[in-house]
């Protein structure tokens, strides 16, 4: 299972763990709001549809991030845009934690998004250039996996900050600053790749336009939509799931839902690291848009359910689907364009599709206002649907030559 591992070079290795570690925290600073969003509506005095809105917010913000730092890293290497983005979501965070009005919070998740946007596409690239093709889905698909790390570390530090020191929701934003430190370790441990330097070297220079074109616009722009329609179900599900959780519905403790998130993050890991395999098995296309139809069917299990050892059964199957199946998408899009403006691609088509689904938050926390947990969330159910049947438009293989 992990001769991926053993037949890499060291700095192949260490480029994944850093761009690993780099998902993970993303993941952990962006999940705490989730998780601590019922006492910051309490504090606050927020109604579910702002609450969703700043999250949505926050993703609008970390769609712009990427787009921004995918230049970035294009033309002042990946190592470098990595490191920024990972300081700017750290700092935003413990920002978060200050926060003494609505305003305040909204600026805070601004500044924490665009780090976090920033953060994947410099990662995703790193990891793409270092690995060889018959490696690459392994190795995306592992640092894929260190989001579902992040949620689950995010719930445990949660607990211990609540529940165990009983402080209250500022102190868990206030450990966010930690990821701070792990920017001072790629700086001087991870080179930039050997693709990039030549590329630099031989004074390559692709209009973001033409890169976009080289696959096919009508492929780019199923990527965009599909991607919208997958972080439609994404962050709409785990921004709500939460409050859900801990909803007179289900009637979790803030302790049992803790509990309950992060044994649905185990399912999510191994959702995104069995990706890589089975991909190489039945192929990429197949198991992704499998992937895609049991997430819907599952999410929908999950909003009609309020019995809690159902819910319990049922977190980590759902984690599995919901979530594991955006290992395969850093991997199509690093194929699809050229490594002059690789990052810069795969920022544009990841978040411009975040653009689309910042709007999931907003709508969700509406919908839990009018129609109650179980209808909102089986809408983000009905987003994995649509997303499968983009994939229509998307070949099984790359048709553009890759360096």
């Amino acid at each position: 299972m992990f001769s991926f591992w053993r037949e890499a070079d060291p700095v192949a290795r260490r480029t994944l763990i850093a761009a690993s570690l780099g998902w993970m925290l993303d993941a952990f600073d962006v999940w705490i709001y989730a998780l601590v969003l019922t006492s910051v509506k309490a504090d606050l005095s927020l109604s579910a549809a702002t609450a969703g809105g700043l999250q949505g917010l926050t993703l609008l913000a970390s769609a712009l991030g990427g787009i921004a730092f995918g230049l970035v890293a294009d033309r002042w290497g990946r190592v470098r845009a990595l490191m920024v983005s990972v300081l700017l979501y750290s700092v935003f965070t413990a920002a978060c934690g200050l926060a003494q009005t609505a305003l305040q919070l909204a600026l805070f998740r601004v500044g924490l998004g665009i780090g976090m946007g920033g953060e994947w596409a410099s990662g995703a690239a790193l990891v793409s250039e270092t690995w060889r093709p018959e490696h690459r889905n392994r190795a995306m698909a592992f640092m894929q996996s260190a989001w579902a790390v992040g949620l689950g570390l995010a719930a445990l530090v949660n607990w211990l900050v609540q529940d165990v020191a009983h402080l209250n929701w500022r102190a868990v934003f206030l450990v966010g600053i930690a990821p701070a430190l792990f920017a001072w370790w790629v700086r001087r441990r991870v080179p930039e790749p050997a693709a990039w330097h030549a590329s630099r070297a031989r004074g390559e220079r692709v209009s973001l336009g033409r890169a976009l074109a080289a696959p096919g616009w009508g492929i780019t722009i199923a990527l965009i939509l599909m991607n919208a329609c997958t972080m439609f179900g994404v962050w709409g599900f785990n921004t709500w799931v939460p409050s859900y959780l801990k909803s007179p519905a289900v009637g979790l403790t803030n302790a049992q839902m803790n509990g309950f998130l992060m044994v649905m993050q185990v399912g999510m890991w191994f959702g995104y690291v069995l990706f890589g395999y089975l991909s190489d098995a039945f192929g990429r296309k197949r198991v992704y848009v499998s992937y895609l139809v049991f997430a819907a069917l599952t999410v929908v299990a999950y909003a009609w359910t309020t019995t809690p050892w159902v819910l319990l059964a049922l977190g980590p199957i759902t984690g599995f689907f919901a979530t594991g199946y955006f290992s395969g998408f850093g991997a199509v899009t690093a194929e699809f364009y050229p490594t002059e403006v690789r990052a810069t691609a795969q920022g544009f088509t990841y978040n411009l599709g975040r653009i689309a689904s910042a709007v999931a938050p907003f709508l969700l926390g509406s919908l839990t206002s009018t129609r109650g947990f179980a209808f909102a969330l089986s809408v983000a159910g009905g987003a994995y649907v649509i997303a499968a049947l983009l994939w229509s438009f998307i070949p099984g293989r790359v048709r553009t030559a890759q360096t």
